[in-house]
């Protein structure tokens, strides 16, 4: 699906992001909540070469991956007006261009919205036959390539850092030990990294 395609005739749109776009949205928007999607799980299994990493050493950063038992908690943003074909504009080249996701049209719950129905928001997926994908990998792997990696927008292991400081404040009733593993792990491995320089 590209993202052209939802918003035609729409003056209002909500995206849902669960990786950096949780702190990091860059484009401006009406409103934003927390809440969750369902379905998906959140995992570092996606390379990035050009954020968070470099054709050497590719950063790892979150994609979701399809399971029916899993939610994945985050930010979704509305955008209305003219902020619908800005913000579509500018992450189609951000997610799309430079990250290697693709569109999907998911439902999202927010926080605490018992009597509040999900909205349809799109998301932003980096698939398995991308080619930046990396697949699964232990903690230990994972936290030690995000701890090494380096790339346009910042270190990676700023992004990790960041999305789990996200998951306390915002979500401190998530449990998430994908992400707190790898950042335990990451943490673990930069006294090693800074011995060696």
């Amino acid at each position: 699906m590209k993202p052209q395609d939802v918003m035609t005739g729409k003056t209002s749109l909500w995206i849902f992001g669960y990786g950096s776009l949780v702190w990091k949205p860059d484009f401006k928007y009406k409103r934003s909540m927390v809440g969750h999607i369902q379905g998906y799980k959140r995992r570092f299994w996606h390379g990035d070469n050009f954020h968070r990493g470099n054709d050497k050493l590719p950063g790892r950063v979150v994609t979701l991956m399809e399971d029916d038992d899993a939610n994945t908690w985050g930010v979704a943003f509305e955008v209305t007006g003219a902020q619908v074909e800005e913000s579509l504009k500018y992450l189609n080249l951000r997610e799309a261009v430079r990250g290697g996701y693709a569109t999907k049209s998911v439902d999202f719950f927010p926080e605490g919205g018992v009597d509040q129905a999900p909205v349809t928001a799109l998301v932003y997926i980096a698939t398995e036959d991308n080619p930046l994908y990396l697949g699964p990998a232990s903690p230990e792997v994972i936290g030690a390539q995000i701890a090494m990696s380096f790339g346009k927008t910042g270190h990676n292991l700023e992004y990790l850092l960041r999305l789990a400081e996200f998951m306390r404040q915002s979500c401190p009733h998530v449990d998430d030990p994908h992400l707190f593993a790898i950042e335990a792990a990451a943490l673990a491995f930069v006294p090693y990294l800074l011995a060696a320089q």
